[in-house]
C-alpha cells in the first residue's frame, strides 16, 4: 500500500496565523485567551475566549467580493485551506501539464472539510425586523426582502468552505462536508486518508473550521457548566472548564507516488486513524475513558504500531474536569506507566470545536518536526484522577518521531490519529 504523506499545512487561530507561529507561542508560554473584544460581553457571566486578534476578512481572503457570500468561520477555513495548498505547491505543477493531464490531475484531487453546525448569530439579521413587526407576520413577510441580506442563505451554508476551496483551487475529485461537533476536522483528515487508500484520489485537501465565539453559544456552554472562569488548565487541580477559540487548520495529504512525481517536500506521513463512540448521551462521558481509549487503540491498529512507538501525545485537554479525568483514564489504559510526553494546546488557542482536532494535528506535526513537546503553561499540579498523565508545564523531548492526537466531542464522539514527522533539519 502506497504511503500517505503530508505536503502542506495551514492554520489560523488566536495564537497565530500558521503552525510555526502557533508553536512559537506555545514555546514562549503565550496564550491568546483574553477578554472578548468582538462584541460587548460586559453583562455575560463568562467573558474570556481566544479570538483572532485584528480580524480582517478581506485581508485573510484576498477577495473582497467573496466576503459577501461567507461567514467569519468560512473566512478562516478558506484561508487555512489556501495556505496548505500553496505550501504543497501542486497548482503550479498542474498548470504546467498539458490539457488532458491537467484535467486528470484535477479529477484526482479532492477536498474534505469538517464544519461547525453553525452559530446562533446567523439568525441575528432577522432580529431588528422581528422587533419592528411587533408580532405581525404580514408586516414581517412584506418587509423581509428589503431588510435581510438576499445572500443570507448562501452565507449560512455549512459547506461553504468545501465549495470555495474547491472552486479556488480547481479540486474536482471526491469531496465531503462533515459536521460532527469537535471531531469534524479530525474526521476530515481520516476520511480523506481513506479516500487515498481506496484509490479514489491521489491528493486530498482536508480542512476544519469554526467560529463559535458569539453570545448565545457562550451563554449556553456556560449554563451547561463547561466554561472556565478565566483560564483553561488541562489536567490541573485548578481546572474549572474550557474556553472557546476560533479559527481553522488544513492539511494536504497525498500518495507518496503523487508527491514524488512532482518532487514535493514532505512534512510528515499519515500513519492511521480511528474513531469510537461512548454512545451514552449528548453530554455523558464515561469515567473509565472507554471511548477515547478505543479510538486510540483503533488508530494504533490501523497504523500497525504499538503504544511504545508513540513519541508524544497531543491530548484533547479541554480543561473540563470530567473530560480531563476520563481522558487521563484512557491514556493510562493504553500506555500505562510507559506513557510518552503529553501536551495539549487549548490553554493557548481555546477550544475551536469543529476545528480543534485538525488544529492540534497541524500544530502537533510542526512541534514534532522540531522534536519538542511544548509545555502546558497553565499546568502545575495534577488533578485527582489525572495522575500518571505525562504532562508538564515545561517543554519535554519527544521519544520518537510519531505523534498521537486525541479529539473528543459532544454525543460521546472520539477520534485519534497518528502521524510521523519529517525533521526540519
Amino acid at each position: 500500500m502506497d504511503r500517505i504523506v503530508i505536503t502542506g499545512t495551514g492554520a489560523v487561530c488566536g495564537a497565530g496565523r500558521d503552525p510555526a507561529a502557533i508553536v512559537d507561542a506555545l514555546a514562549a508560554g503565550r496564550s491568546a485567551v483574553a477578554p472578548i473584544a468582538s462584541w460587548d460581553s460586559a453583562r455575560w457571566p463568562r467573558r474570556f475566549a481566544a479570538e483572532v486578534a485584528d480580524y480582517n476578512g478581506n485581508e485573510l481572503l484576498g477577495d473582497r467580493k467573496l466576503m459577501k457570500l461567507v461567514r467569519r468561520s468560512d473566512v478562516f477555513g478558506i484561508y487555512a485551506g489556501t495556505k496548505a495548498v500553496e505550501q504543497a505547491a501542486f497548482t503550479p505543477y498542474r498548470d504546467g501539464l498539458d490539457e488532458a493531464a491537467a484535467a486528470e490531475f484535477a479529477d484526482q484531487t479532492g477536498c474534505y472539510v469538517g464544519s461547525g453546525g453553525g452559530a446562533f448569530n446567523v439568525n441575528y439579521d432577522y432580529f431588528p425586523l422581528m422587533a419592528a413587526a411587533q408580532g405581525s407576520m404580514e408586516r414581517f413577510g412584506r418587509e423581509l426582502p428589503d431588510t435581510v441580506n438576499p445572500m443570507w442563505l448562501l452565507r449560512t451554508l455549512p459547506n461553504n468552505v468545501l465549495c470555495h476551496v474547491g472552486i479556488r483551487h480547481g479540486l474536482k475529485g471526491p469531496n465531503a462536508c462533515i459536521t460532527n461537533h469537535s471531531v469534524s476536522g479530525m474526521l476530515a483528515v481520516i476520511e480523506g486518508a481513506l479516500a487515498l487508500r481506496e484509490g479514489e484520489a491521489q491528493r486530498i485537501v482536508a480542512v476544519g473550521h469554526d467560529a463559535p465565539i458569539e453570545p448565545q453559544t457562550l451563554l449556553y456552554y456556560h449554563r451547561a457548566g463547561l466554561i472556565a472562569q478565566d483560564t483553561l488548565r488541562p489536567f490541573d487541580v485548578r481546572h474549572d472548564g474550557s474556553l472557546l477559540g476560533e479559527g481553522a487548520a488544513a492539511l494536504v495529504l497525498e500518495t507518496e507516488a503523487s508527491a514524488a512525481a512532482r518532487g514535493a517536500a514532505v512534512l510528515g506521513e499519515y500513519l492511521g486513524g480511528g474513531d469510537a463512540s461512548d454512545a451514552e448521551g449528548i453530554f455523558a462521558i464515561r469515567a473509565d475513558g472507554d471511548g477515547p481509549a478505543r479510538a486510540v487503540e483503533a488508530a494504533l491498529a490501523d497504523a500497525c504500531l504499538a503504544p511504545a512507538d508513540v513519541g508524544m501525545i497531543v491530548a484533547h485537554g479541554n480543561g473540563t474536569p470530567q473530560s480531563d479525568v476520563s481522558e487521563a483514564a484512557a491514556l493510562r489504559r493504553v500506555f500505562g506507566a510507559a506513557m510518552p510526553p503529553v501536551t495539549a494546546f487549548k490553554w493557548a488557542t481555546g477550544h475551536l470545536l469543529a476545528a480543534s482536532g485538525i488544529l492540534d494535528v497541524a500544530v502537533g506535526l510542526e512541534a514534532l518536526r522540531r522534536r519538542v513537546v511544548p509545555g502546558v503553561a497553565t499546568f502545575a499540579t495534577a488533578a485527582a484522577g489525572c495522575e500518571g498523565v505525562a504532562v508538564s508545564g515545561a517543554a519535554q523531548a519527544a521519544r520518537s518521531d510519531v505523534v498521537l492526537i486525541v479529539c473528543r466531542g459532544f454525543g460521546g464522539t472520539n477520534a485519534a490519529l497518528l502521524l510521523r514527522a519529517a525533521s526540519t533539519a
